[in-house]
Formats: structure tokens, C-alpha cells, sequence
């Protein structure tokens, strides 16, 4: 794309960007939540590309003005400086350039959502319910850096602790568009606190992350709705243990259940419930489009297969070993820890270099 070609690109932006600051402050607009929702995000997305053609204007003119410099004056000092400039504006257009093919480049309108996350233990029986406890405290760090907040909505504990299964919200800015590429089989290696020959045992654990659905983008009947009212298991406390405060709903026209016993009140256990059906549900038609990119690109970043063996953690080694991406690092602990923004900071560029060749082709 020509330097001439980018920016007619970018001025007609700037016009839509002027065109829906302007209907966001029309009551009318804001009457229609699922409208002003959508604009809210298209005016923030526009605002990141203003941003940009802002500072690449601004740089292309330091390339001018620079030159003009040169042409024109004779003090050595002033010279010298201007070369200077040149040199740092000339070096950083292509940089500029590059973020700004990026940015014009559609994202998944779902990036910017909540997620639900869900941890299995898969093969390895109990080692496997103790891994899939580690990934959970290793991503509840991980957020609670980010500052996002996590809610357990259920959970089956493993016979030797861990889960076998657990379930957990996260909320804050931009988190499926993170969270998105820890979807798939994590794969352990080590010693099990159960072998007694210390010999090294492989399990595994799927993870699975949902953009969490607003209540505009799925309609639920409540008469499609069967719901059951039980008493809570597992730890909790006497009150949650003996009181009909566990929820589970039913949706007839799809099969799908979910149940929710984390909190006291069955209002709020309803509530969560609630909210992860509707994710679930329209899970079912963002599952379409996950499959379609799998099916445009070479590397399973971010696509619809959810059992693919993404990552393997050799304790042994202390290496960690990203398959999609070919990344390793042997600082397992600190991955373990929470750490895990290096390796997500390296998928995100993988899956924005296949982006941004998509758009090319």
C-alpha cells in the first residue's frame, strides 16, 4: 500500500469517526442499546486509527522539514541536528506503517469482551485434576496482575485435589482478546505426588475460553428455560451446603445445562447461570467462525480447534514449549506463577503477521 493510498484511506476514516462522535450523543442513539453498544466500540476503534494518522502526519512532515533544512541551511550544528531528525523519522514510517495496516485490519468483534473460562482434567486421573488446579491459580495470578476480576461459578474437585473440572469468569478490558489463545490441550510432564518410582507421568488438561455474550446479543424465552433448585456440595460453609441455593438451568431447544452453587444466594447463583448460558448459546454460532479462520490459516493460533495439543509444561526440564509458535523458555516456575504475558505478547504478533497477509492476499 502507497504512502498516497494510505492516507485517503485513513481521511475517509477520519470522516466516519467525526460522523459517529456525533450520533453517540443522540438520545436517540442511546435509546438503542445494542446501536450505541456497537457505535461506543466502532468510535473507540476509530480513535486508535485517528491516533495514528495523527503522529504518521506528523512524522512525515519531520521528514520535510528536515530535508528543507538541509537544503537550505548552512550552520553545521543545525545541520547536523536536522540529519538527526531525518534519520529517526525515516526509520520510524515503515514502524508506523505497519501499525497502522494492522489497526485498519477488521478484529474479531469479540476480542473486546469478557471470557468464561473452563479447566478439565483430561488424561492422567488425579495428576490430571491436580494440573488442571495449577492452570487455574496459574491464570487467576495472571489476572489478578492485569487487575481483571475472577468469579468461580462451579467446580468438581479431583479426589486428590485440584479439579476435575472448573469454571470462572473474568472481567476487565480486553480480556477474550487475551485469554483467547489458552484454548486447547495443555499438556504436563512430571513426577506424580503419587509415584513411588519417580518415574515421569504425561497428563493433560483442556482449556476452553468463551466470549462472555451480552444480554442484547443472545434472546432467551424463559419458557425455554428448566430450571432446578438443589443444595450446594463441596466447600462452602454450612449455610451453602444445606440451604436450595445451587442452580441449574436447562435450555429445552438446545440441551445445553449449566449450574452455578458458587454464591449463598440462589438470586446470584441464578444470575451467574444466567450469564453463562447466554454464552454458551451463542458460542454455538461463534464456533462457525472460529472453524472458517482454522480453515484459512497454517498455525492453530486463535482458531476453533479446542483439542489441539497447544503447549506442553516439562517439569523435569523446567521448559515450556508453545507448539503453535515454536516458543520455549526454560523458566517453567514463573510461567507457573502467572508469567505468561511473553508467551501471549508472542502469539498475538504470530496471529497479527497471518492477518496482516490475509489482507494482502
Amino acid at each position: 500500500m502507497t504512502e498516497g493510498s494510505l492516507l485517503n484511506r485513513l481521511d475517509g476514516l477520519v470522516s466516519r469517526f467525526e460522523e459517529v462522535g456525533t450520533l453517540i450523543t443522540d438520545p436517540a442513539v442511546a435509546r438503542d442499546m445494542k446501536r450505541f453498544v456497537r457505535l461506543n466500540k466502532e468510535y473507540r476503534d476509530l480513535e486508535k486509527i485517528v491516533a495514528a494518522r495523527t503522529q504518521y502526519l506528523q512524522t512525515l512532515n519531520g521528514i520535510e522539514e528536515a530535508k528543507n533544512l538541509l537544503e537550505t541551511e548552512q550552520d553545521t550544528e543545525m545541520r547536523e541536528m536536522a540529519r538527526e531528525e531525518l534519520d529517526a523519522c525515516t526509520h520510524h514510517i515503515p514502524l508506523l506503517e505497519e501499525e497502522i495496516k494492522l489497526l485498519l485490519i477488521p478484529a474479531d468483534p469479540q476480542d473486546s469482551k469478557n471470557a468464561i473460562v473452563e479447566i478439565r482434567g483430561g488424561t492422567g486421573g488425579d495428576e490430571a485434576a491436580l494440573f488442571a488446579g495449577d492452570l487455574y491459580r496459574m491464570y487467576v495470578k495472571y489476572c489478578e496482575n492485569k487487575g481483571w476480576k475472577v468469579e468461580v461459578s462451579g467446580y468438581t474437585e479431583g479426589t486428590s485435589g485440584g479439579f476435575k473440572e472448573i469454571i470462572f469468569s473474568v472481567e476487565g478490558e480486553g480480556v477474550y482478546g487475551i485469554l483467547k489463545y489458552e484454548s486447547g490441550v495443555h499438556r504436563v510432564q512430571r513426577i506424580p505426588q503419587t509415584e513411588t518410582q519417580g518415574r515421569v507421568h504425561t497428563s493433560a488438561a483442556t482449556v476452553a475460553v468463551l466470549p462472555e455474550a451480552e444480554e442484547f446479543d443472545v434472546e432467551i424465552k424463559e419458557s425455554d428455560i428448566r430450571t432446578d433448585i438443589f443444595c450446594a456440595s463441596g466447600h462452602g460453609g454450612q449455610s451453602v451446603n444445606t440451604t436450595y441455593s445451587a442452580i441449574r438451568l436447562v435450555h429445552i431447544p438446545t440441551g445445553i445445562t449449566v449450574q452455578c452453587q458458587d454464591e449463598k444466594s440462589q438470586i446470584k447463583n441464578k444470575a451467574k447461570a444466567l450469564r453463562e448460558l447466554r454464552t454458551r448459546i451463542y458460542n454455538m454460532e461463534y464456533e462457525k467462525y472460529l472453524n472458517e479462520i482454522a480453515s484459512q490459516r497454517k498455525t492453530m493460533v486463535s482458531s476453533g480447534d479446542r483439542s489441539a495439543k497447544i503447549r506442553t509444561y516439562n517439569y523435569p526440564q523446567g521448559r515450556l514449549t508453545d507448539h503453535r509458535i515454536n516458543y520455549t523458555i526454560y523458566n517453567l516456575s514463573a510461567f507457573m506463577d502467572g508469567d505468561i504475558q511473553d508467551c501471549i505478547d508472542h502469539l498475538i504478533i504470530a496471529e497479527n503477521t497471518e492477518r496482516l497477509k490475509e489482507s494482502e492476499l
